[in-house]
């Protein structure tokens, strides 16, 4: 089946949306990329949905219209995908987190995506699966990272351990043991949220992100800070965990922004400094909660095209190589695009997509909501009935 994957991440640079050819069955699954493709939001509808992130109030009419506009760009990216190749039969879209609060104290977590699967579904013409993390938080767990499953199917090595970590706004990490082992994932803190906020600051806005992590390359990383920045209860706690902007966005950066002033640091000091939290708050997690380090390290996400950050993470890992997921013929920009296109896919077969060592759910669910296609006749007849 042909099955189209969207997802917007905590970056919000865009849409990432994948085209795939899914075929097999449970335990030979076989997947090939049709087309990939990155929309990016409109500059407006992007700066409106970061102050969301940041705690903007909305009213609900204007929560309505958000998500309604960001849906629609949502199904723009997947009609843009079947222009030159063959038409998609099946929708699964993560949509764009706009909040998440993990489950503490015996209450159920809380995850909230906007691009409502019903109005892709009707702009599309094609079934649309949305809404993916709600069964895993009804089950107790965190309702994210989601992805894992994926890496366990494609990226399982019968002579290596692995460990994919995606770079998004936010890092996460999968490990994979050669042997039929537990899999673990959890979210590793900071990717390239903070990093990102840092440019956009320092370049007045003329710049969204650190290409190739040329400008924190020029700079110094200030370990005080970084070990100061690891104190934080985040970085102690054990999986499973998920984190979001909540924690690392717009209040935690202007912290770190008023605990560098000591220290006289430039523009390229503190980016470097940024920077080395990512890559030090990935070893040591993988250090505190891994059974044993891994015998390769695959990166996937946008920060995988951060020269400076895959640097800092070879020299501190090694020997331990540290590659892209494209290397091994996965896709490293559109892994996760990928992902919701095979779980929307799971969903119509009623398979489990969760996995309970991971997200931290009490049980295996079936994730997503489906969204049929129905004619103006249907939805006439059901709106008399």
């Amino acid at each position: 089946m042909r099955v189209i994957g969207l997802i917007s991440g905590t970056s919000v640079d865009g849409i990432d949306g994948a085209l795939v050819e899914i075929s097999g069955s449970p335990g030979d699954w076989h997947l090939e990329l049709l087309a990939g493709t990155t929309l990016p939001y409109p500059v407006d509808l992007r700066s409106q949905i970061l102050d969301v992130c940041a705690g903007k109030s909305l009213s609900m009419p204007e929560l309505a219209e958000l998500d309604d506009a960001i849906a629609t760009v949502f199904a723009d990216a997947a009609l843009s995908l079947q222009q030159s190749s063959e038409p998609a039969e099946l929708i699964g879209s993560h949509g764009q987190t706009v909040f998440h609060r993990p489950p503490q104290n015996h209450q159920l977590g809380y995850s909230l995506q906007l691009g409502r699967g019903e109005l892709i579904a009707q702009l599309t013409g094609l079934t649309t699966v949305s809404n993916f993390r709600v069964a895993d938080i009804a089950a107790g767990g965190h309702g994210a990272p989601l992805v894992p499953i994926l890496d366990t199917y494609f990226l399982r090595h019968p002579n290596y351990d692995r460990c994919i970590q995606n770079l998004g706004g936010i890092g996460n990490v999968t490990y994979v043991p050669k042997t039929d082992n537990q899999i673990l994932g959890w979210d590793t803190g900071p990717g390239n949220a903070l990093i990102d906020l840092a440019v956009q600051y320092f370049s007045e806005g003329a710049q969204t992100y650190d290409r190739d992590g040329a400008w924190a390359a020029t700079g110094t990383p200030c370990m005080a800070l970084v070990e100061r920045w690891l104190q934080q209860d985040f970085f102690q706690q054990p999986p499973p965990k998920s984190t979001g902007r909540e924690l690392f966005g717009v209040d935690y950066w202007q912290r770190c922004l008023r605990e560098a002033e000591p220290y006289n640091l430039s523009p390229a000091d503190i980016l470097a400094t940024l920077t080395e939290l990512t890559v030090v708050s990935i070893h040591h997690s993988y250090c505190q909660f891994l059974p044993e380090l891994p015998d390769q390290i695959l990166l996937c996400g946008g920060g995988s095209h951060n020269h400076y950050l895959q640097q800092r993470l070879q020299t501190l890992f090694a020997p331990i190589p540290v590659f892209s997921t494209s290397e091994l013929g996965l896709n490293a920009d559109f892994k996760e695009a990928i992902a919701f296109a095979v779980l929307a896919y799971w969903r119509l077969l009623e398979i489990p997509g969760n996995l309970p060592s991971v997200t931290g759910a009490v049980s295996e669910v079936l994730l997503g909501e489906i969204h049929p296609v129905f004619t103006p006749n249907v939805i006439r007849s059901q709106s008399i009935t």
